[in-house]
C-alpha cells in the first residue's frame, strides 16, 4: 500500500518500522525531523507532501491540539489527501475531536478511520499491539494490511470512529485504576514489613495474572519509575480525555478523579516525565514509605 505516517515519537516509531517491514511504501513527516531519518526512508518535508499520492496516512501525535493542527491547519491533510484516501488516527484522542474530523474528511470525500492502539512502545516494536478500529466497514478493510503488520488482534469497534476512542478510554480509566489500587496494596504490605516481591509473585500467581499486573506490578515493585512506557503527563491528558467522555454520556468515574490526582502529585514532585506507575510512588510517600 502507498502508506503516510505522521508522528515518530516512541510509539509512532515502532509503529513506522512495523509498517516498513510489511513491505509497504512508507513515506514519513515528523516535526523533529531527525527522529524520522533513522528509518531510511522518504522524509516529506510537509504534512501535504506526506499526504501526496497516499492511500492511508497514519497519525500517531501526541494530543488533540496537535491532532486537529495536522488535519485542519493550512496546508493540512484535509486540504491534501486524495478524494477516497483514508486517515487512520492510531494515538489517543478525545470523543470530540475524533467527531470533528470525521465530519471535516466526510465533507472533503475522505474517510476517518479511529484505530488506537493497545501497548507500550517495546510491544509495538514486536508488532503485537492490541488495535481497536472503528469507521465505515470497507474503510475499515482496506486498512486490515496495516493492522496485521502492527498488531498482534484488531477489535471491532463499530461504524462509527468514536466509538474506537470511548473502548480506548474505558481501557485505559481500567487500567489506571489498576495502578492506583496495586499501590495501595503495595503501600499496605509494606508497612507490615514484607518484602515487594512476594506481593507481586501473590498478586500475578493467583488472580491477577494478565499483563496488567505482571508489567505493571513488577514496575511498582522495583519502584523502577523512570524505565518509561507511558509517562505521567501523557496520562493525564488521558484522564482528562476519559473525563470529558464520561461528561457527554452522563456517567460518573469516581476512580478516575483519585488516579487523576496521584498523577497531579506525580507532576508536583517533578515526575511528569517518569511512568505513570509512578503512582504508586506518591501512594507510597502518602504511606510514609518514600
Amino acid at each position: 500500500m502507498q502508506v503516510g505516517f505522521i508522528g515518530l515519537g516512541r510509539m509512532g516509531h515502532a509503529m513506522a518500522s512495523r509498517v516498513l517491514a510489511a513491505d509497504h511504501d512508507l513515506v514519513v513527516w515528523n516535526r523533529t525531523r531527525a527522529k524520522a531519518e533513522d528509518l531510511g526512508v522518504p522524509v516529506a518535508s510537509s504534512v501535504a507532501e506526506a499526504c501526496a499520492g497516499r492511500e492511508v496516512v497514519i497519525t500517531m501525535l501526541a494530543d488533540d491540539a496537535a491532532l486537529e493542527e495536522v488535519v485542519l491547519g493550512a496546508g493540512g491533510m484535509r486540504d491534501s489527501l486524495a478524494e477516497g484516501a483514508i486517515h487512520l488516527a492510531m494515538g489517543t484522542y478525545g470523543v470530540a475531536v475524533v467527531q470533528k474530523l470525521a465530519a471535516a474528511h466526510r465533507e472533503a470525500g475522505q474517510v476517518l478511520v479511529s484505530a488506537p492502539v493497545l501497548g507500550r512502545p517495546d510491544v509495538a516494536a514486536e508488532g503485537q499491539l492490541g488495535i481497536v478500529a472503528a469507521g465505515p466497514a470497507e474503510a475499515v478493510e482496506r486498512c486490515r494490511p496495516l493492522f496485521d503488520a502492527i498488531g498482534r488482534r484488531t477489535f471491532a469497534g463499530g461504524e462509527r470512529p468514536e466509538g474506537a476512542t470511548a473502548v480506548k478510554l474505558a481501557n485505559n480509566f481500567a487500567l489506571g485504576c489498576a495502578i492506583e489500587t496495586m499501590g495501595e496494596a503495595f503501600a499496605l504490605v509494606r508497612k507490615y514489613g514484607i518484602e515487594p516481591q512476594v506481593f507481586y509473585e501473590v498478586l500475578t500467581e493467583g488472580l491477577f495474572s494478565a499483563p496488567a499486573y505482571t508489567v505493571y506490578g513488577k514496575i511498582i515493585a522495583d519502584e523502577d519509575y523512570e524505565r518509561v512506557g507511558f509517562t505521567v503527563n501523557l496520562a493525564l491528558k488521558d484522564v482528562d480525555l476519559i473525563l470529558a467522555a464520561a461528561d457527554l454520556a452522563e456517567v460518573p468515574l469516581a476512580g478516575a478523579h483519585t488516579y487523576r490526582e496521584r498523577l497531579l502529585e506525580a507532576v508536583e514532585h517533578g515526575e511528569g516525565d517518569h511512568d505513570w506507575a509512578v503512582m504508586a510512588g506518591e501512594q507510597a510517600r502518602a504511606s510514609g514509605l518514600r
